[in-house]
């Protein structure tokens, strides 16, 4: 159980940082506010998804299909971040 406590930690910390990092942006650039605020809706979509994902109970492997999750969480991370730095 503990992992899974620590995977939902991860996922909210990780995009939870990005939306911060988006609306520091937005703020220091107010003309790139549209770009910032599509940024914190793919981040939030993203953590609907991911979280929905660690609860979902009727997979079969859980072990396997959390390790999924978390290496999703990676990439779409790196993604996300790869945006907010290009803003």
């Amino acid at each position: 159980m503990a992992s899974i406590r620590d995977l939902k930690q991860d996922i909210n910390y990780v995009l939870g940082d990005i939306i911060e990092a988006a609306l520091i942006s937005q703020a220091a650039e107010p003309e790139k506010e549209a770009e910032a605020e599509k940024i914190i809706d793919d981040s939030i979509a993203t953590f609907d998804d991911l979280i929905a994902r660690v609860n979902d109970k009727k997979v079969e492997k859980r072990a396997a299909h959390l390790r999924q999750v978390r290496a999703d969480l990676e990439t779409k991370g790196s993604a996300l971040i790869e945006r907010v730095n290009s803003l």
